[in-house]
């Protein structure tokens, strides 16, 4: 395990294509009941190493209902991301996570974690990988239909404050999504 976690640290397989430099943010334990699976870290986690430090972040525990220190409890909830080092700004957000990193980590840290009851899957990046042709034509009808996916996994929109618009077109993700989201991660707490 520890040689795992110093290895992905040290990792430097994207680094002529991270203008920012290399700095791989993600967290887990053997013993953790959760895992996260986003995107790629921001430029404030980048800077700060401490994954979804931002206002995602905020809007994240909140749709999970728990506060910063049960969320940063590497014992209970994991934090793997699709693309492990901020990958850079695009012309309308940061860009895409590299495509290095899940197929390099992924299965060795799943692989200590025994106790994993659940996985959040964050955004197409995550929902592509993990469900493959599960998948919805869309972001929204694959979040409509999450029933489909438990107990295994619960699939949400990024919770970035651009997708407010989206969240106050689709009023069912705040009414039926994350109170079942709440009452699965309060059945999962230590």
């Amino acid at each position: 395990m520890q040689s795992l976690l110093k290895e992905i640290k040290s990792c430097k397989v994207c680094k002529e294509f991270l203008e920012h430099g290399v700095n791989p943010v993600f967290s887990f334990s053997p013993d953790c009941k959760i895992a996260i699976i986003g995107q790629a870290p921001g430029r404030i986690v980048h800077e700060t190493s401490i994954p979804w430090n931002d206002k995602s972040g905020e809007n994240l525990r909140s749709w999970m209902g728990i506060d910063a220190d049960t969320f940063y409890d590497d014992e209970f909830l994991a934090i793997i991301p699709m693309g492990f080092c901020y990958p850079g700004k695009g012309k309308s957000g940061d860009l895409p996570p590299r495509k290095e990193c899940a197929p390099l980590w992924h299965e060795k840290i799943f692989e200590q974690m025994r106790d994993l009851e659940l996985i959040i899957l964050i955004g197409q990046y995550a929902q592509e990988k993990y469900l493959e042709s599960s998948r919805k034509e869309s972001l929204t009808k694959t979040i409509q239909n999450f029933e489909e996916y438990l107990p295994k996994y619960f699939v949400l929109p990024h919770p970035s404050p651009r997708n407010n618009i989206w969240q106050a077109k689709n009023p069912w993700f705040k009414d039926k999504v994350l109170p079942t989201l709440k009452s699965k991660v309060q059945s999962l707490l230590p």
